[in-house]
C-alpha cells in the first residue's frame, strides 16, 4: 500500500572483459563492448579512411591489452591518450577517439515505478499541494533519480551490512519528500553491479515490516543471479 521505485543496474563500475573491432565496410568498424558480467554494449564507429586487417588486429590487440580489468569510469583521457601515442599517427586514431566517446557516454539511469497514487490514502499526504508534488516527482523522475545516487553513495559509506537505508522526513534526498518516509536497498549482483529498490509512504509507515520485505527482495535477486551464475 505504499509507492515504489527499482532503478535498473548502474553498469558505470562494471570492468571491461573483452573488446572486439570489425569491419562492416570501407566507412565503418562495429566495436562491441563485452563487459565482466556479460552484459554487451555495440557501437558503430565512422571511418575517415579504409583500415586494413592488419591495423585492425593490432588496434584489438591495443585495446585489449590497455583497457581490459578497467572499470568503464576509470577509462579516462590519460588512458586514452597513452593508448593514441601507442598506436602511432597513421593507426586508427579517429577509431581510438570514436571508442573513447562510447566509453565516457554515461547510460541514462533507469527507474521504474510503481503504485504512486497509494500515496492519496493517507490524510497527510493527499491534500492538493503534496499529491500534486509526489505525483510530479514519480512522472518526471528526476528527483527519483537524485535519491537513487544518494542511496547508493550511502550505502557504500554506511555500510552496515544490510544495504538498507531509511530517510524520515527532511532527511530525504528528495524535499518533495520532506512529509514521507523512503526506505531503500542497495543489491549488489556482483563486478560492481548495483541498483536500488525504494518504498516511499507516510512517516508512519510500518518500518519493520517495510525493512522485512526488502530484505527478502534483496535476497531473491542474490538467488537470482548466483543461479545465472552457476548455470553459465
Amino acid at each position: 500500500n505504499y509507492a515504489t521505485l527499482v532503478s535498473a543496474p548502474d553498469v558505470n563500475h562494471n570492468k571491461v572483459k573483452f573488446i572486439q573491432l570489425s569491419q562492416v565496410d570501407d566507412q565503418h568498424l562495429l566495436a562491441v563492448i563485452v563487459m565482466n558480467n556479460n552484459m554487451v554494449r555495440n557501437k558503430m564507429l565512422d571511418l575517415y579512411e579504409p583500415l586494413d586487417n592488419e591495423t585492425i588486429l593490432k588496434l584489438n590487440i591495443l585495446l585489449n591489452t590497455s583497457l581490459n580489468g578497467l572499470a568503464m569510469n576509470e577509462i579516462n583521457l590519460g588512458n586514452i591518450a597513452s593508448i593514441k601515442e601507442r598506436a602511432g599517427i597513421h593507426s586508427g586514431i579517429d577509431v581510438i577517439d570514436a571508442l573513447a566517446q562510447t566509453f565516457a557516454e554515461s547510460e541514462d539511469l533507469k527507474i521504474y515505478t510503481s503504485g504512486a497514487t497509494n500515496i492519496l490514502k493517507y490524510p497527510e499526504l493527499s491534500d492538493s499541494n503534496n499529491a500534486a508534488t509526489l505525483l510530479s516527482a514519480f512522472e518526471e523522475k528526476e528527483e527519483l533519480a537524485s535519491l537513487v545516487t544518494e542511496s547508493l553513495s550511502d550505502s557504500e559509506k554506511k555500510d552496515n551490512g544490510t544495504g538498507i537505508q531509511v530517510y524520515i522526513g527532511n532527511e530525504s534526498p528528495i524535499q518533495t519528500m520532506k512529509d514521507c518516509s523512503v526506505v531503500t536497498a542497495t543489491y549488489d549482483l556482483g563486478e560492481g553491479i548495483k541498483g536500488t529498490i525504494g518504498i516511499v509512504g507516510p512517516k508512519r509507515m510500518d518500518y519493520e515490516k517495510v525493512m522485512d520485505n526488502l530484505k527478502t527482495l534483496k535476497s531473491q535477486l542474490d538467488g537470482i543471479y548466483k543461479k545465472s551464475e552457476d548455470e553459465t
